[in-house]
């Protein structure tokens, strides 16, 4: 018997998207200047592709919700931090999903990049190699 999904990607981006702040590149790096951490959730393997963004915290997204819970052996103690938190992706999909989770799990405040890293990229915000 096939699997019947219920509530699918778009439904969980849409839900994502409508209680998470959605940044432009410009509107993340006044942020930035302000002391919030950009996270880089993309795969190392994005990064070293793609390039980074200089002073971003990378997370991939597998370990999100592991690095940032104070009882998870994994946890990353900039995550305990008073700051915000801005999450970025490729595209945007990722990050509004990363947003979303790290809000429910009490994280604040967080918001995502718009379009991702691509947007990043072609705005012409610093990346380096």
């Amino acid at each position: 018997m096939a699997q019947t999904i219920t509530r699918g990607f778009k439904t969980l981006l849409e839900e994502a998207n409508a209680r998470v702040e959605t940044l432009t590149p410009g509107e993340a790096q006044a942020r930035l200047a302000d002391g919030a951490l950009l996270v880089d959730v993309r795969d190392p393997r994005e990064l070293e592709r793609e390039g980074r963004i200089p002073g971003a915290f990378h997370c991939p997204r597998g370990t999100l919700e592991f690095w940032i819970d104070p009882e998870s052996p994994y946890f990353k103690p900039v995550f305990g931090e008073e700051r915000a938190f801005i999450f970025l992706c490729a595209g945007g999909w990722r990050s509004a999903l990363s947003a979303a989770t790290a809000q429910d799990m009490g994280l604040k405040p967080v918001a995502h990049v718009g379009g991702g890293f691509k947007a990043w990229k072609e705005s012409g915000a610093p990346v380096e190699a």
